[in-house]
């Protein structure tokens, strides 16, 4: 779990970066990079799920101890708060008045519902593929932590100007945190956004994965 605190700080903290000031393909190449990285780095320690939506599909499919959920869940949630402090000590509270932390919100014309199925959706191919290169014992694994990277990347230069394509409830937290401490916006009311759709996308793809593939559970 300790592994999951760092992972989530690196993440979010590259990305806070970025929030504001960079094009969505900056965005989601730094992104690409910094979960590809993560998971090279500690996958061997944690298994680097970085995402709670990822911890909680994993124990559904009972590929995952369920006394060991929430301590992951916690640590990530610490992680990423934490990048969003490191963030505003290091380029000041501006960071959160200006660049709300790099935090993720709807655009413009985007309903609640369409947001939930816009996380759902991502995060939906972002767990499929972890079952398939991470979890799957059968599948090789020297460019699994590139493939779940570049998927991640992807979706957020696709849908970033829909939902900023959080695909995980820690990346939403932290910068909402943020915010709160430092004078940022307040974005509370969308956070359930963040929660339910993809939790929801993960657990049906790791559901219909371990169908198909005809994993043991």
């Amino acid at each position: 779990a300790k592994g999951e605190t760092w992972q989530s700080d690196f993440i979010c903290r590259g990305i806070g970066a970025l929030g504001g000031l960079g094009d969505w393909l900056a965005i989601g190449l730094a992104f690409a990079i910094a979960v590809a990285a993560s998971i090279y780095l500690f996958g061997h320690i944690s298994g680097c799920h970085i995402n709670p939506a990822v911890t909680i599909a994993l124990w559904a499919v009972k590929r995952f101890p369920g006394k060991e959920v929430i301590p992951y869940i916690i640590s990530q949630l610490i992680g990423a708060t934490l990048a969003s402090v490191l963030f505003v000590i290091i380029v000041g509270k501006r960071a959160a008045i200006d660049g709300c932390c790099g935090a993720t919100a709807l655009f413009p014309g985007i309903s609640y519902a369409q947001g939930i199925l816009n996380e759902a959706v991502i995060t939906f191919f972002l767990m499929l593929t972890i079952m398939a290169l991470a979890v799957d014992e059968r599948t090789p694994k020297q460019f699994s932590g590139l493939i779940i990277g570049l998927i991640v990347g992807g979706g957020i230069i696709t849908t970033g100007n829909i939902t900023g394509a959080s695909f995980n409830p820690a990346r939403t937290f932290g910068p909402y945190i943020g915010n709160s401490l430092f004078g940022g916006l307040n974005l509370w009311a969308q956070f359930p956004i963040y929660i339910i759709g993809p939790v929801i996308g993960a657990i049906i793809a790791a559901f219909l994965y371990t169908y198909i593939a005809e994993l043991k559970t």
